[in-house]
């Protein structure tokens, strides 16, 4: 009699069959340090308000909880001052570095799926609305009853 095979093996013997994923959640701390000052020429120069955001939205987001060693955050700072040359000076041929660089830290959804890293929201651990809500319904009936208006 013809069948499906064997059942599948509870763990794959290829590292690209493995499907686990890594969640990471913000906690809300900004980690590495701020963008040091920028020297042009021997005169101290502004960054470009684009790269500061662009710069502490990756300390503030769940990425930045694996960014632990200083390689991490001085090949990030090597890529904001792509960004802010792209940005400054208009030299958009630098966006396919940029792009080729931050892909590495799982910028995109697409990114982290090929990292095989997952972004999770942190949820209130209290909610007073789930409370009361668990609270009011004791039971399917009840919860007819008070729709309806029979009692």
């Amino acid at each position: 009699m013809a069948g499906r095979g064997p059942a599948p093996a509870s763990q794959r013997s290829r590292d690209r069959d493995n499907k686990d994923t890594i969640k990471l959640v913000s906690d809300g701390k900004k980690r590495g340090t701020a963008l040091p000052p920028l020297w042009r020429n021997g005169k101290r120069q502004k960054w470009h308000p684009r790269t500061v955001a662009w710069w502490n939205h990756w300390r503030l987001s769940p990425q930045a909880v694996r960014m632990m060693t200083e390689p991490d955050w001085d090949f990030l700072l090597d890529t904001a001052l792509m960004h802010h040359e792209m940005w400054t000076n208009g030299r958009w041929e630098l966006a396919a570095e940029v792009r080729l660089r931050v892909q590495k830290f799982g910028a995109t959804p697409e990114d982290r799926s090929r990292l095989r890293v997952e972004i999770g929201v942190a949820m209130p651990s209290d909610t007073k609305t789930e409370t009361r809500t668990k609270s009011n319904v004791t039971s399917i009936d009840d919860r007819r009853a008070r729709l309806t208006g029979t009692s």
